[in-house]
C-alpha cells in the first residue's frame, strides 16, 4: 500500500511516516517509480510507534525496542531473550514507567491543593 493509506492504516499521518523512516525506525520498500510501499508488518511497527511515544518514550527510547517493534508488545516483551536487548528494553520502560509514577504524583497533589482552595 501507499504511503497515504498506510498512514490512515496506522492512524497517523505521512508526515509522521516519513519522520520515522529518517529516524531509521522505518524501511518501507519502494516500487518501481520510487514510491514507498508498505505493508502490513509496517503498518503494525508504525501502530507500536505510536503506542511507545503515546507513553512517553522518546523517539532515542523507541529505537531501543527496534527488534521488538514488529509483533505485539506485551508478547513479546514475556519472552526470553539471551542476547540481553529484551533486558534493555525492559530497562528503558521500567525507568519510563517510574517516570510517569512521579509526574501523575506530582499532577495529584496539584490536582489536591487546586480542590483545596476552590473549597
Amino acid at each position: 500500500m501507499q504511503i497515504g493509506d498506510a498512514a490512515r492504516e496506522a492512524g497517523t499521518t505521512t508526515r509522521a511516516l516519513r519522520y520515522y523512516e529518517q529516524q531509521g525506525l522505518l524501511s518501507p520498500g519502494r516500487t518501481g517509480r520510487g514510491y514507498r510501499q508498505y505493508d502490513q508488518a509496517s503498518v503494525r511497527r508504525v501502530r507500536n510507534i505510536r503506542e511507545l511515544l503515546a507513553l512517553g518514550f522518546t523517539i532515542d527510547d523507541v529505537r531501543t525496542f527496534a527488534d521488538l517493534l514488529d509483533q505485539e508488545l506485551p508478547a513479546r516483551f514475556a519472552l526470553a531473550d539471551d542476547s540481553g536487548r529484551c533486558d534493555t528494553a525492559m530497562r528503558v520502560a521500567q525507568e519510563r514507567v517510574a517516570a510517569l509514577e512521579e509526574r501523575i504524583s506530582h499532577l495529584t497533589h496539584l490536582r489536591d491543593r487546586l480542590h483545596q482552595r476552590l473549597g
